[in-house]
């Protein structure tokens, strides 16, 4: 059978766009493709879904790469629901290595996201947007959760840190945008147990066990005393530094509760009740949105409504 060459999201037009959000076989790619539809800047990517041929993998992959002059490419995994135990993607590798890596998550049925590389380690600001309602017509909450340098997305979706800032609007309209006022806002500290030092370490745990295992970049025992090595040996010391991301979240609140408003009308199903999206801020000051998630659809009913929330995993 022969299937469609895959083209970068950042290529195609209105009516494609509107397909692709409207196809729930691959949720990540229909939320990325809203939020490129209603202009929030996400990574230009291209999917590939269970069928493709190594020929096409590879012909996508060198598509997407000279599209962003790049040698290197992000892999993700897309399709259904996300169980405990799947892959956790969001690492980058030669474009000469997608195909070898892309072949098994093919062949188990689900489809990958070739997206452009980002640095995971070099995070400026890392927001987790929580949008919340008891049902249609009735007042909720808008939820910000932040982490500053060094930290990125799955550290509040995958790896469950508590945020270093959470600012939260109540008894928001859903259904009539009103710009929120500073003291409408209550803005809570950390309250990580232990510190941040505790939190620093589960983020060199997650490292070592999964992001770097993962890439083959550790060599001998995955403890977070080598992830520390392996990052300050490359100078990646964001992690080390200054925490204190509160000044930078609150700047940018304002548009992200603009930005998340228009979402909640852009996304299909009227009847939300629990919508997530995350939001970093790179090294280079690039920002991107990652993926829209609907609780209802993602998670099993028995999840929490913030675990259920908390899937804009990078």
């Amino acid at each position: 059978m022969t299937t469609t060459l895959p083209r970068p999201l950042h290529s195609l037009g209105h009516q494609e766009l509107d397909r692709a959000a409207r196809d729930r076989r691959w949720p990540k790619w229909a939320t990325m493709a809203v939020l490129h539809s209603v202009g929030l800047p996400t990574l230009n990517a291209t999917l590939l879904r269970p069928g493709q041929t190594p020929t096409e993998i590879r012909t996508a992959a060198r598509v997407l790469a000279a599209a962003l002059d790049t040698d290197r490419l992000m892999i993700r995994s897309d399709g259904g629901v996300e169980r405990k135990q799947y892959y956790r993607g969001g690492n980058t590798f030669p474009v000469a290595d997608i195909a070898q890596r892309a072949a098994p998550l093919l062949d188990a049925g689900r489809a990958v996201i070739l997206a452009g590389p980002t640095n995971r380690f070099t995070n400026k600001l890392t927001v987790m947007v929580r949008m919340d309602r008891p049902g249609p017509g009735r007042p909720g909450t808008f939820t910000l959760e932040g982490l500053g340098p060094g930290y990125d997305v799955a550290d509040l979706t995958r790896g469950e840190l508590p945020p270093q800032v959470t600012a939260q609007l109540n008894d928001v309209d859903w259904d009539t945008f009103s710009t929120p006022r500073w003291n409408e806002w209550t803005i809570t500290g950390d309250q990580c147990p232990g510190g941040e030092d505790a939190r620093r370490r589960r983020r060199l745990e997650r490292l070592a066990s999964q992001t770097l295992s993962d890439g083959g970049q550790l060599s001998g025992t995955p403890s977070a005393e080598n992830a520390e090595a392996w990052l300050r040996g490359r100078g990646f010391l964001h992690l080390f530094g200054p925490q204190s991301p509160q000044p930078a979240m609150m700047r940018r609140a304002g548009r992200l509760f603009e930005d998340s408003f228009v979402l909640t009308r852009a996304q299909p199903n009227r009847n939300w009740r629990c919508l997530g999206t995350a939001f970093s801020v790179f090294a280079d000051a690039r920002t991107v949105y990652w993926d829209l998630v609907d609780g209802e659809r993602k998670y099993a009913a028995a999840a929490t409504p913030t675990r259920r929330a908390k899937g804009a995993a990078a």
